[in-house]
């Protein structure tokens, strides 16, 4: 692994948490207590994974990604909006998230659900003010986000998720969940990347398919680290999946072959950049380090 890839990344996701704070607050909400909410999980830290992502995919077919920098916090914005909901007493009830208190333990469930949903309306607003794209541009990143967001993408994962607690579902049914819960915003995230940096056709393909592995592979991932994992690093209580008598791909199969699973779906990852060369050299070192993340 490159010596500086970690470096690299903390420099981009720094780039986020500055941009991050600057678009939220160019529209003061109406209500101080919302507008609160709405920044203590957005200002919560984590991996800033998505934004650096698409700022990778735009490098990767050679423009610099920093100038869509606006693009990737609306997104993370709906990234966020997601894990408010699915932290709350209706859905996951858990109580911690990136080693804080959820947000419905500090300002109620009501106020939560409010937080979600003006940070997802608003990561729409913010996406029409990327500068440096085409009004033809813009509605195609809109397109992208709205359907990965809704309900043949995340919320459709999500309802998926919802409906099979205390059911043993098939490998299939699973992959479809995770697919459209998890897989479904890193799609969009690097998709918009490449059509705001102009891909060609070629480069667009490439990049979905890098996407469409990664997102499975990092799926695979987060349900070994609730089992392996450790609450201090990764910032929330482990064995939720089993709490909630949710199917994951430890369960269906096994802990060894859930390793292999992921460790094909990062090679698959890697193979799809191999048509963009060194550009993408940043996005196939973020692929394999998810075999060994620790959070």
């Amino acid at each position: 692994m490159h010596v500086n890839f970690k470096a690299e990344w903390k420099k981009r996701a720094d780039l986020v948490e500055e941009a991050l704070l600057r678009e939220l607050k160019k529209a003061p909400a109406y209500d101080a207590t919302l507008e609160r909410s709405m920044e203590y999980s957005l200002m919560a830290g984590g991996k800033r994974l998505r934004p650096v992502l698409l700022m990778a995919a735009a490098d990767a077919v050679g423009k610099d990604g920093a100038a869509f920098l606006t693009t990737g916090c609306a997104i993370e914005m709906i990234h966020t909006y997601s894990l408010i909901h699915d932290d709350l007493p209706s859905m996951d009830n858990d109580d911690y998230r990136r080693g804080k208190l959820t947000n419905h333990k500090i300002y109620g469930a009501g106020m939560a659900t409010l937080a979600g949903d003006a940070l997802l309306t608003l990561a729409f607003e913010v996406m029409m003010r990327q500068s440096k794209a085409t009004d033809a541009v813009k509605l195609a990143v809109v397109r992208e986000v709205s359907v990965a967001s809704g309900p043949n993408g995340m919320v459709g994962g999500q309802a998926i998720d919802l409906e099979s607690e205390g059911q043993h579902i098939s490998p299939d049914d699973l992959r479809r969940m995770h697919m459209g819960k998890t897989g479904a915003l890193f799609r969009a995230a690097i998709r918009c990347g490449a059509l705001l940096a102009g891909a060609s056709a070629a480069e667009l393909r490439a990049l979905t398919r890098y996407a469409e592995s990664f997102g499975f592979a990092f799926q695979i991932t987060d349900d070994i680290l609730d089992v392996t994992g450790e609450a201090a690093a990764i910032g929330k209580p482990v064995g939720s999946d089993e709490r909630n008598h949710k199917s994951t791909y430890v369960t269906l199969t096994s802990l060894s072959e859930a390793r292999e699973i992921a460790r094909k779906a990062v090679a698959d990852a890697v193979e799809a950049l191999r048509p963009l060369g060194n550009k993408a050299a940043f996005l196939s070192e973020l692929a394999e380090f998810l075999l060994s993340r620790k959070q």
